[in-house]
């Protein structure tokens, strides 16, 4: 290592003018021009479900020749972790310096609140162009991390939940070649690209899926040599000074702790992370190993002290020694099961999960023997690990609209909107290893809504973890959605037995009783499901058709305008919504919410013989005339679509207005008979 990288941080701190614990903070007074042309442009690239030792320069067998000549000729940081085992976790701690426990995420699909600072936000105060390409659906920007970007490009692939690698470096290519014509712009940029690949399944493009066995590598071969041509699109554009810094959001578990994907526990494979910190213009310089732990939040500190004129590779390093932490949240959040904190100083990894474990990665880097029985550690990590708060369970929660969730379980990310049952036996999440694969694989299945094969792997589940309210729950409506009640009734007893008081329980028994057709007893459940959390979106639709069947237009009404407000509602709603208020009189309202409607349905909307009427009674008549134009011949009310477009082309006197006349007399039926005879506008063309 070379000398000083260890030394006091208080220039870091000068520079920044904040304490060290706070971050970097810029003033927020625009740079002036003449302060701009010195700032380095600063390329951010994060590499999702990466292992650190899955590259090539740690010694495995794959070739990755451009991020090994990345990190033969920059610092790289042999031990860096990820803060926690998901995408949006881990990237809003890169992009906010938090850990989850300060910034609230816990989980993929739970959106950052807008209330904390990002780094690209504090970017630009300092003059920056700012820019971002993303290739996978967690970090949608619904979620909340494009707040600051002057350009967010999440503009994914077909499927819509992910984009290839190469697909996101031609995207860049084409943002950098533009940015670099004369006259376009001399402030410095700040770009971020995220790698999605590699990714299960993996699936890596030729000839890579030929030249390895595994898969897995093959893609990280792949990403390497888009990693390659997107590095030479950057440099082709770029002058003066420049930071480079690659990341990792997580690893892969590949059958470490029983683990196969991610998400879930804390080993090492999950957790560290590569993390290389390039700057070109100091290429003479020794070049490094560090191997202190670093945490990825650190990164955030880093791209400003760079911007500032700060060494970045002292932001990238612990304050004061301090052990690193991470968490794994997912099991206790989503099954019950205890929470896991780690934290790391020194060779020293501490994992708590009800008991501890200790393990010295100097001398076992797979974590194969448990110290703690022998071992006593320091002050700091145990305080550490008790300081660190644990979430509150029904805090973390969030209501997905339906398409997010159908892209996010696409993925492999199934959450459940649910309120897991804090279980004073609660298992630890490393010994129930052996469940992962029925978990994902019938939560996969279940909203998928192949309910009979969900049904038996969660019953295998079950057996082995009977206190877990999850899949009681999505056994019980399982059962519901496939129609067999009395299955459905014994396992919402089960549900109620593990948690008498949980909201969730009411809300998917009300579902239930909704769906036999009981709606008298699902009306007081869904009301206190309501009562509890006003805004869960199910309690509210299935609520606001209650009282629509019951005539109750006013509470239907007022109910679907919530739901609206949540914004899950779906076309269904909408459409609803629109002939409540078209019952009512509320014209506009009604056009306005049918057309909603048929811009989420699409071809698949039903409703236009309904839209046309509304138009025709505003006197819209050219947009009556095309809505009732899109009506095929197979609709079961045709002769009133034939009555309608004869009122509208006698108003607008098209030529073929007695054509049209004719032909609704043709069709009549008895509804229209009598109102053809009645109507005026078709006097001397019957």
């Amino acid at each position: 290592m070379r000398p000083g990288i260890l030394t006091s941080l208080t220039t870091l701190a000068i520079v920044c003018g904040v304490a060290l614990t706070a971050g970097c903070s810029p003033a927020s007074d625009p740079a002036p021009e003449s302060s701009l042309a010195a700032r380095p442009s600063l390329l951010l690239i994060t590499l999702d479900t990466t292992r650190a030792d899955s590259l090539g320069y740690e010694g495995a067998s794959v070739s990755t020749p451009n991020l090994d000549t990345l990190a033969a000729s920059g610092d790289r940081f042999s031990n860096a972790y990820t803060t926690a085992p998901t995408t949006l976790p881990s990237h809003a701690s890169i992009l906010t310096g938090l850990y989850p426990y300060e910034h609230f995420i816990h989980e993929n699909s739970r959106p950052l609140s807008g209330d904390i600072p990002l780094v690209q936000e504090r970017l630009r105060e300092l003059g920056y162009d700012t820019a971002a390409f993303i290739s996978g659906f967690p970090l949608s920007r619904e979620f909340g991390l494009a707040r600051g970007f002057d350009r967010y490009d999440d503009q994914l692939d077909d499927d819509g939940v992910e984009r290839s690698a190469a697909n996101t470096t031609r995207s860049v290519a084409r943002f950098l070649d533009q940015r670099a014509r004369p006259g376009t712009t001399s402030r410095p940029l700040f770009l971020w690209v995220h790698y999605y690949d590699p990714h299960d399944p993996y699936e890596p493009p030729p000839p890579y899926d030929q030249q390895y066995d595994d898969p897995y590598l093959g893609e990280i071969a792949a990403l390497d040599e888009q990693l390659g041509i997107l590095l030479a699109a950057w440099r082709a554009v770029s002058t003066g000074p420049e930071t480079i810094i690659v990341v990792g959001d997580h690893g892969e578990g590949r059958g470490d702790w029983g683990e196969t994907l991610h998400g879930n526990l804390l080993s090492q494979g999950v957790m560290r992370v590569p993390l290389i910190l390039s700057r070109p213009e100091n290429a003479e310089d020794e070049q490094e190993v560090i191997d202190e732990p670093v945490s990825v939040r650190r990164v955030f500190d880093a791209l400003l002290a760079s911007a500032e004129g700060a060494p970045p590779e002292q932001a990238l390093l612990e304050p004061d020694g301090k052990p690193v932490l991470a968490e794994a949240m997912k099991p206790y959040l989503q099954y019950g099961w205890q929470p896991q904190v780690m934290a790391v100083s020194d060779t020293i990894k501490v994992v708590r999960a009800g008991d501890l474990e200790v393990f010295d990665l100097s001398t076992d880097p797979l974590e194969q023997y448990d110290l703690a029985p022998s071992t006593t550690i320091s002050n700091d990590l145990r305080q550490a690990l008790r300081s660190y708060p644990i979430p509150d369970p029904s805090a973390a929660r969030s209501d997905l609209r339906d398409q997010s969730r159908d892209r996010l379980a696409s993925l492999g990310y199934v959450t459940w909107d649910g309120v897991a049952r804090s279980r004073p036996d609660a298992p630890r999440p490393r010994d129930m290893a052996p469940l992962f694969a029925d978990l994902d694989r019938g939560s996969g299945l279940f909203v998928a809504g192949r309910y009979r094969e969900a049904i038996q792997t969660f019953e295998r589940v079950a057996a082995r973890d009977p206190g877990n309210l999850m899949v009681a729950l999505r056994l019980a409506t399982a059962n519901s959605l496939i129609g067999d009640s009395s299955s459905a009734d014994r396992w919402f007893e089960r549900a109620l037995d593990i948690d008498s008081s949980s909201i969730d329980v009411k809300h998917y028994r009300g579902l239930h009783l909704m769906r036999i057709g009981n709606e008298a007893a699902a009306r007081p459940l869904l009301e206190e499901v309501l009562e509890a959390n006003p805004g869960r979106a199910g309690a509210l639709r299935q609520l606001a058709r209650a009282h629509a069947n019951a005539g109750r237009i006013e509470e239907a009404t007022d109910l679907l305008q919530r739901l609206d407000g949540t914004g899950a509602s779906g076309a269904n709603d909408l459409t609803l919504l629109a002939d409540l208020f078209m019952a009512t009189g509320r014209t506009d309202e009604a056009i306005a919410t049918f057309e909603r409607a048929e811009g989420l349905a699409g071809d698949q909307f039903a409703r236009l013989l309904e839209l046309g009427v509304l138009y025709l009674a505003d006197n819209r008549f050219e947009d009556a005339r095309d809505a009732l134009d899109r009506i095929g011949p197979d609709h079961p009310q045709l002769p009133m679509v034939a009555f309608k477009r004869a009122q509208v082309s006698c108003l607008l006197g098209e030529l073929d207005r007695r054509e049209r006349v004719q032909a609704a007399i043709a069709i009549a039926n008895d509804v229209t008979r009598p109102l053809i005879a009645r109507e005026r506008l078709f006097e001397g063309l019957r």
